[in-house]
């Protein structure tokens, strides 16, 4: 049996890198941006491609409008969802207190609220059928480490208690829920924000592709939290344990910045 996967910001970066690796395994596929010309020809090609099924969702996540399109997808009983990839996210390259109301809720709406509302409208089908997968996008940097002046990191600290929390309130259910945690990867994500990152060092990189298949190796192994690369699993347990000022002198210099 076809299993179908929907993926959140699917047309760049680890969101497309979801999709066509999903596409390569088999999945026919629901491609959610808001970009709907982009969509369908990133549709059309996983097709042309991979022979999988492609549907395109233009949506905005950071409305309620553009939740309750999609929330209306996943409650579909005919059509089930088995795999759920939360991947829309943003970052706002303001100190908070040069930052807006809007800016800033409009950060918390695509990072925190979109996550919690998709995940709520899949999770009532995949127990019921006793299977499905719900990934949901977090960051390094959401562990224990705030980053001065930085909505963005707090934001993931919640995706990442968030997926823990409902990983084991439905691992009965045989329902699987993890928190993908990369380090800096090479996608428009910067660019998007504005945020100059000529300085960063280029061994710290991954591609979407790694991070990716680091995910999917991790979810189906039954993590809860999964951190791609040895680098990063070393940074990690960095944060959670060395005294945190250090860690904060770290981060700054590995950013470039002064």
């Amino acid at each position: 049996m076809t299993k179908t996967a929907l993926v959140t910001g699917a047309t760049a970066g680890i969101g497309a890198a979801f999709a066509r690796r999903l596409a390569v395994e088999g999945y026919d596929l629901v491609l959610v941006a808001r970009d709907e010309a982009r969509l369908a020809a990133f549709g059309a090609e996983l097709t042309e491609r991979h022979g999988v099924t492609t549907a395109s969702l233009a949506a905005d996540l950071a409305t309620a409008e553009g939740c309750e399109r999609v929330e209306a997808r996943l409650g579909q009983r005919d059509a089930p969802v088995d795999m759920v990839v939360n991947n829309a996210g943003i970052s706002l390259n303001t100190p908070f207190l040069n930052s807006t109301v809007e800016g800033e809720e409009r950060l918390l709406h695509l990072n925190v609220h979109a996550v919690m509302r998709l995940t709520l409208a899949a999770l009532p089908g995949m127990v019921e059928r006793r299977r499905g997968e719900i990934i949901n996008v977090s960051s390094v940097a959401g562990f224990g480490t705030p980053m001065p002046g930085s909505t963005y990191s707090a934001s993931k600290a919640w995706v990442t208690n968030f997926s823990q929390s409902i990983a084991e309130s439905v691992r009965s259910s045989r329902v699987r829920v993890m928190a993908l945690c990369p380090g800096y990867t090479r996608t428009e994500f910067h660019d998007r924000a504005g945020i100059n990152m000529s300085r960063m060092p280029g061994w710290l990189w991954l591609t979407p592709e790694e991070v990716v298949r680091d995910g999917l190796r991790d979810l189906r192994r039954g993590k809860n939290v999964s951190v791609p690369d040895w680098k990063y699993k070393v940074a990690v347990f960095g944060m959670r344990h060395l005294p945190q000022r250090l860690v904060q002198t770290v981060s700054k210099d590995a950013r470039g910045r002064d």
